[in-house]
């Protein structure tokens, strides 16, 4: 039986009638979007579950905070639709619709009435592809690219592997834990993941596992069917101020990841992101829970970095110590892979822009279109109703 959305919060039975109604205002700005599959693993009977946080609106996502587009996305579009930012790697956003709507998303503009990134229609960004021989990866993003039907998935999937240039194509998404029956009940969509990824040429799916309960027996048959039919899945969260944010629950996170056969890939700073300040935590924080968090694993967990998603590119936190923060890019917009970068790094500092100094490394790009509105200029307005 499919599983049940919900975009209203008069519909959840956690809620009192107060809370319904304080939450329309947030749900007028940032989209809510639930299933009842979901909705089974928060713990009502407690104000802070982790589970709830992830996905129920908060009042405090009103508050005066960062912005649209907090890694200026907009300045890496070539074509509609179409990022190239990195040499080897395009990112497709084929996806305006998310199966969860994750309150610290950091592109929750997408789900504005005013802006249009992902495209229904890729072939602009097919195209660039096609004449671009450097690319050898694509990201295939959004929103969330496994709620489309298969059938659409499977136009996109065929035009990319008739690219010769073209060797792994990774799909980032929530529903391996967020709707998994989605993907081990759709014998056409495994068999579509089964045709395109091959020995030579993968197909990776990037799941976003933010918390260990998120790892149901649901959850496990999805991965098993997602490794049966060839796919290789990874896992990147960004540490959460209260969900994932204790060294305990982020070691077992870890630990039930590398126990699955799911690769820990990435833990991320939460962006700047407009709406998401009761999510943000000091750097010095967040290394120090990441530390002691891959200390309660083995070496198959202690293979995660962390990374801030920054303009200038993925910066990985090496070290904060006595006050110094020691960075390098791991993946660099200019070219710089590999810079080291050694800067004060104040107690409240909460992302690289706030470390002294930081514009030394870096300078503000320009959009490469001009056919992308930034949404950073844009006024607020209420958001798309689904």
């Amino acid at each position: 039986m499919p599983v049940r959305y919900t975009t209203n919060v008069d519909e959840l039975p956690g809620l009192t009638a107060d809370e319904k109604a304080s939450l329309k205002h947030v749900t007028e700005k940032f989209v809510f979007r639930l299933n009842d599959y979901y909705l089974k693993l928060i713990d009502w009977s407690d104000p802070n579950d982790p589970i709830r946080r992830l996905v129920i609106p908060n009042v405090n996502e009103l508050r005066e905070y960062g912005r649209w587009d907090a890694s200026d996305e907009d300045t890496n579009y070539v074509v509609k639709g179409c990022q190239h930012k990195y040499g080897t790697t395009a990112l497709l956003l084929v996806s305006e619709v998310c199966g969860a709507y994750c309150r610290f998303c950091f592109r929750k503009r997408l789900f504005r009435e005013d802006v249009k990134e992902a495209m229904p229609d890729v072939q602009q960004g097919l195209d660039y592809i096609a004449k671009t021989p450097e690319i050898n990866n694509v990201l295939l993003t959004g929103g969330d690219p496994l709620i489309l039907a298969t059938g659409k998935l499977r136009n996109i999937l065929e035009a990319l592997r008739s690219i010769e240039h073209v060797q792994i194509i990774r799909i980032g998404s929530k529903m391996p834990v967020f709707n998994p029956m989605r993907i081990y009940e759709d014998q056409q969509l495994l068999d579509v993941i089964r045709t395109h990824s091959t020995q030579d040429k993968r197909i990776y799916i990037m799941a976003h596992v933010n918390h260990p309960r998120e790892i149901t027996a649901e959850a496990m048959q999805c991965f098993k069917a997602l490794y049966d039919a060839g796919a290789i899945v990874v896992n990147q969260t960004p540490i959460l101020k209260g969900i994932n944010d204790d060294p305990v629950v982020l070691g077992e996170l870890l630990d039930k990841l590398s126990w699955a056969g799911v690769t820990p890939y990435y833990f991320f700073v939460n962006r700047p992101v407009a709406g998401n300040s009761g999510f943000v935590l000091p750097l010095e924080e967040v290394y120090r829970i990441v530390e002691e968090a891959k200390a309660r694993t083995s070496g198959l967990g202690k293979r995660v970095r962390l990374c801030m998603s920054h303009t200038s590119g993925k910066l990985e936190i090496l070290s904060i110590d006595s006050g110094k923060a020691y960075l390098k890019y791991h993946q660099s917009r200019d070219g710089d892979y590999g810079k080291l970068m050694i800067l004060d790094c104040p107690k409240e500092a909460t992302w690289f822009d706030e470390l002294p100094g930081n514009e030394k490394y870096w300078s503000k790009p320009s959009k490469k279109t001009t056919d992308v509105i930034s949404v950073n200029e844009l006024p607020d307005v209420p958001q798309k109703s689904r």
